[in-house]
């Protein structure tokens, strides 16, 4: 694990501030509106909002979700404003639970299984990660206005479940302009003042 620093020896600046830095640049699981974040077909209720957390407790491994039929899982994840994501990280077990794809789609509040049979707006097949250590770089232009995120894990490494002991999502965010609620409520009905059509009268000059 000498790599996951990043920098070579001798160049440690107090690992310390590099991974504040690095944990603030993680820190979208703030902006999530939890009171209507959803994980369909976790095991225990409400366990799949336990993996937003902060970067830093990543490895708290007595918070995670489960699976519960079958091996899929799909996370509805409302923010409280607009977001650019940039990356994402899927930690898991060093086993067959792993989830080995996620497809991510944007702005389908409320998205259901069904849902899920629509193109993704991008794909990854994921590498076992059970540090939290891989980050999934997204096409930022497919990413840049998302008020609603929906991740749906498929499927894994052969296990009949699921688990995800953290996902880390990494971004910027904007608040939600208000403004843009108000619907401006034009003339309801026309004025046919309005609307007068000027009597056009063909010319009929040919030039021949």
């Amino acid at each position: 694990a000498a790599m996951a620093h990043g920098h070579g020896p001798g160049r440690c600046r107090c690992c310390g501030e590099e991974a504040a830095e690095r944990g603030a640049a993680w820190g979208l699981y703030l902006r999530i509106d939890r009171q209507r974040l959803q994980c369909l077909n976790e095991r225990r209720e409400g366990s799949g909002a336990t993996v937003f957390r902060p970067w830093e407790e990543r490895g708290d491994r007595s918070q995670f979700v489960e699976s519960d039929d079958d091996e899929e899982l799909l996370f509805n994840i409302p923010f409280t404003g607009s977001v650019k994501l940039k990356g994402v990280i899927v930690m898991g077990e060093d086993d067959e639970t792993h989830p080995a794809e996620m497809r991510l789609f944007r702005n389908i509040p409320h998205m259901s299984f069904d849902d899920t049979a629509k193109e993704a707006e991008q794909t990854f097949s994921l590498s076992r990660d059970p540090l939290g250590e891989l980050e999934y770089p997204t096409k930022i232009a497919r990413f840049s206005n998302v008020s609603h995120l929906s991740m749906h894990f498929p499927k894994n490494f052969g296990a009949e479940t699921t688990k995800i002991f953290y996902i880390g999502l990494k971004g910027e965010w904007t608040e939600a302009h208000r403004h843009e609620v108000t619907i401006c409520n034009y003339e309801a009905s026309a004025n046919p003042a309005d609307h007068k059509l000027e009597q056009i009268t063909p010319q009929t000059h040919f030039i021949s």
